[in-house]
């Protein structure tokens, strides 16, 4: 990687560059979760030709955007604790009917941030070393039950590469991710391993396997993210 690419992303930057891409990725009709932290941020650039329904774990079906001005409406949060607005049809329910929509198969697409993912899509994403941390929490729920498990992060943390050939930290779930989504490149998992299917402009091929901790196979139909 160059230094010159690296000084020219700020956090905020590399944040939308992920939000937009993941909200490309949903069909129309999709049932989405996105879970806390980066991940929300997708609901503010989804195509508003599309209709999309967004569940969060809180206990909230038909989330929309982040909510703007300063009369906000402090009864609706998301997940993450992000003042948010509801789409016209949105329904509230109890922690009991989440899980039930979580584990029952009924969602189309889960977006989860992650600490770690390897090559064979399993996903470590709770428990940071020496610190403590209360639980897994829903995480395992989500991934587990949804029917798409795409993850969403930055490329490396401290310069250390975040996906890796073999997950060292405690797994949240075994092989059950299907894409990886970051701001240098897209990455899907198959059953001969990870093949990248997109790369931002802004890094070449070299600086993706520089920064990138697994092995993977170059798409021949290899394209531009945006």
């Amino acid at each position: 990687m160059t230094t010159t690419v690296n000084q020219s992303l700020t956090k905020d930057k590399i944040k939308e560059i992920i939000a937009r891409r993941i909200a490309k990725e949903f069909k129309n009709g999709d049932i989405v979760t996105l879970g806390i932290g980066l991940p929300t941020e997708a609901a503010n650039y989804i195509d508003e030709n599309k209709h999309i329904i967004i569940q969060s774990e809180n206990g909230i079906l038909g989330l929309g955007r982040d909510q703007k001005g300063p009369n906000f409406n402090k009864k609706i949060v998301n997940a993450g604790g992000t003042y948010v607005e509801v789409n016209k049809g949105a329904c509230f329910y109890d922690s009991q009917m989440a899980f039930t929509i979580m584990r029952g198969g009924h969602i189309d697409a889960t977006v989860l941030g992650a600490l770690e993912v390897d090559e064979e899509g399993s996903i470590a994403s709770w428990q940071i070393p020496n610190k403590f941390v209360p639980g897994i929490g829903g995480s395992m729920d989500l991934i587990v039950g949804s029917k798409k498990v795409i993850v969403a992060m930055t490329h490396t943390a401290k310069d250390a590469p975040k996906i890796v050939k073999k997950c060292t930290l405690p797994l949240t779930a075994y092989r059950e991710v299907d894409m990886i989504i970051t701001e240098r490149a897209v990455f899907h998992v198959t059953s001969e391993g990870l093949i990248l299917t997109e790369i931002n402009p802004m890094f070449s091929i070299e600086d993706i396997k520089l920064s990138t901790g697994a092995d993977f196979t170059v798409s021949k139909y290899l394209k531009e993210m945006f």
